[in-house]
């Protein structure tokens, strides 16, 4: 199982899941520092196929925007690492998978900068039906703790906007 002590418990996990069959609602997700962790704990729990629509993994900067729609000035000016990165990554998630919610997630996992970010710096975007909201996360730890750590901030905050 890819959760670990860092990283979102199952029940935390199942919790997501059972929120979205609640709402009747699915997700998907747009990942680059997580390589699709998070659509993979998602789909650790049973049942989850009725709420996880599917997930672009998009480490590389031109899959960005050839996969899930990044404009591709935005990647050239700010770099790969933005705020507004992780906001288009959810919408295309959203978008591109034609799910309910759109994840987006990206930042340095480490052990050195990207384009001048720091690692640990984080950047989360969630898109659902009233729009799109991104959250910034400064994270501690080796690559694989911040790759968790990210993977359980943003199933947290996910958890938090579905109530």
């Amino acid at each position: 199982m890819i959760l670990e002590p860092l990283g979102p418990t199952f029940a935390q996990v199942a919790g997501v899941v059972a929120a979205l069959k609640r709402r009747a609602e699915t997700v998907a997700t747009a990942e680059s520092l997580t390589a699709g962790l998070v659509c993979s704990a998602l789909t650790e729990v049973p049942g989850s196929s009725g709420v996880v629509r599917g997930g672009l993994v998009v480490y590389a900067t031109e899959l960005k925007a050839e996969l899930a729609g990044v404009d591709r000035e935005l990647l050239v000016e700010r770099g790969a690492v933005d705020p507004e990165v992780a906001a288009q990554l959810s919408r295309g998630a959203r978008e591109r998978c034609g799910a309910d919610w759109g994840i987006g997630l990206t930042g340095v996992a480490g052990p050195d900068p990207q384009d001048g970010v720091p690692p640990g710096t984080v950047h989360l975007g969630f898109t659902g039906a009233n729009g799109t909201e991104v959250r910034t996360a400064e994270l501690t730890g080796d690559r694989r703790a911040v790759r968790s750590a990210a993977v359980r901030v943003a199933l947290e905050h996910f958890g938090e906007l579905l109530g």
